[in-house]
């Protein structure tokens, strides 16, 4: 008795605690709407506060490019940012302010529309190859301290999620030099290039062999050459923190070391 009251027990919690039939039936849709929820989420930052914007479409990155907003405070980029502007609507990825806060406007799977017209080496449609992100400057004042290490943060994040290669972090100025000069000349690369980001010059590789070509090196490393003068100052302004329109010995070093550390990355 003792035994059979036993079992009749366990048949009881089992009705009474168990699944019902209706509710098994419906468990495998509820769940595969969740997990279709899941996939469909945007894909965002969390080191970043989500502010969204409507101008954007579909892509996948493989760069950063980095701007700055030339603009009065982060209030007013974002305002640019998220609305359809007399030239037409523009927005990006990420604002980085000058206190280290960071926004996030536009899904990382999607396509925001910062780079406009220009080229880097093989790519012609910068819009749908990276990642933009704003940094609420001016163009001509210097960085922060703190916005540069929000800045350096984002960076590993956007390569750890999103497997951009590290080196693939480029400015504005550098896919549209005739007409873009941003992030400008006082945007601190060797402290990128100090956390791993970007390429930077290395005085170990040397003297260029003879007979180096410069201008098939920028072209190499990426810079467009129909206007081989605004080439050469997009260049000076990321390296030599200047914007000259010559070449002189050191940059020939610099280049020359550019070129091998891009084929050591590739």
């Amino acid at each position: 008795m003792r035994a059979g009251g036993s079992a009749c027990r366990r048949r009881r919690g089992a009705v009474q605690w168990g699944m019902s039939p209706d509710l098994r039936t419906l468990f495998p849709a509820v769940l595969c709407l969740l997990l279709a929820a899941c996939a469909h989420a945007p894909q965002r930052s969390p080191l970043a506060q989500w502010t969204p914007s409507p101008n954007h479409d579909a892509r996948r990155p493989s760069l950063v490019v980095l701007h700055a907003t030339e603009q009065g405070s982060v209030a007013e980029s974002l305002h640019t940012l998220r609305t359809r502007n007399s030239g037409g609507p523009v927005s990006a990825h990420y604002l980085v302010g000058a206190d280290g806060s960071v926004h996030q406007l536009v899904d990382d799977r999607r396509r925001a529309w910062h780079a406009g017209g220009g080229s880097w080496g093989a790519l012609t449609e910068l819009n749908s190859a990276s990642i933009g992100i704003e940094l609420d400057n001016d163009g001509a004042a210097p960085f922060p301290p703190a916005q540069i290490e929000a800045l350096l943060r984002l960076l590993e994040d956007l390569a750890t999620r999103l497997g951009i290669p590290r080196h693939a972090v480029i400015a504005h100025a550098d896919l549209a030099p005739t007409r873009k000069r941003d992030p400008g000349p006082r945007f601190p690369w060797q402290r990128l290039a100090e956390a791993g980001f970007g390429l930077w010059p290395d005085p170990a590789d040397g003297e260029p062999p003879p007979g180096f070509d410069p201008w098939l090196a920028l072209q190499a490393i990426g810079w467009p050459l129909h206007d081989p003068v605004a080439a050469v100052r997009a260049y000076r302004r990321h390296y030599r923190g200047d914007e000259a329109d010559t070449l002189d010995a050191e940059d020939l070093r610099i280049l020359h070391s550019l070129v091998l550390q891009a084929r050591r990355r590739r």
